[in-house]
């Protein structure tokens, strides 16, 4: 008997829902990305195979560039909102509250405490210009570093209690230039030592671990 050929047919695939999904997943990682913020300053940061990540909240970075200007900067919009109101009553700094709403948009920054106000009128664009911040004060005459970390861990802890979250206090990282006065970088852990935050982070460049 001859065979029976069984005629071939085409198979169709309906994609709708796999264009559906392609879309929904790419709107998700739009609205939800963070963008990295352009800093004040460039620091390169020398390498090691630590492979420990910070985390994205409750933490504080002491920037140090190569000419030994700090720069100082937490997470958080409300905890710098809170942060500033408490430095700027101290320091008799006069903010109105869009300066502040101003400031809390801060990633980092690094002027003395009188020059903040000139500093928040300033485009983006010219805020990070070479030579616009000079540095936070941190000289043992006027260490402003010193009441910036204090008004820092303590609007930290206001605000999670606030929210009812546990407090764990800030996790604190400095992130220094490979060519950074030596002296600088020991006068800002020292003045971290003088708060009693003796466990630091160092933020370094991820190198590929030797051989064996």
């Amino acid at each position: 008997m001859a065979k029976v050929k069984v005629p071939r047919k085409s198979v169709s695939l309906d994609m709708t829902a796999m264009c559906d999904m392609a879309f929904l997943l790419l709107n998700f990682f739009i609205l939800t990305a963070k963008f990295k913020p352009e800093d004040p300053v460039t620091v390169d940061t020398p390498g090691s195979v630590s492979e420990t990540l910070l985390p994205d909240k409750d933490l504080m970075v002491i920037s140090i560039d190569k000419d030994g200007r700090v720069f100082f900067g937490v997470s958080g919009q409300f905890v710098r909102e809170e942060m500033v109101r408490n430095f700027a009553s101290k320091y008799k700094v006069p903010l109105s509250e869009a300066d502040v709403k101003g400031f809390s948009l801060l990633s980092t920054f690094g002027v003395e405490a009188m020059q903040l106000p000139g500093l928040l009128k300033l485009s983006n664009e010219d805020k990070n210009k070479p030579g616009v911040q000079g540095g936070v004060p941190t000289d043992s005459l006027n260490n402003q570093l010193s009441d910036w970390i204090a008004y820092a861990r303590y609007a930290n802890t206001k605000i999670n209690i606030d929210k009812g979250l546990p407090d764990l206090g800030m996790k604190v990282a400095v992130k220094g230039d490979k060519g950074t006065p030596y002296p600088v970088v020991k006068r800002v852990i020292a003045t971290l030592q003088d708060q009693n935050i003796n466990r630091i982070n160092l933020i370094t460049n991820l190198e590929g671990k030797p051989g064996a």
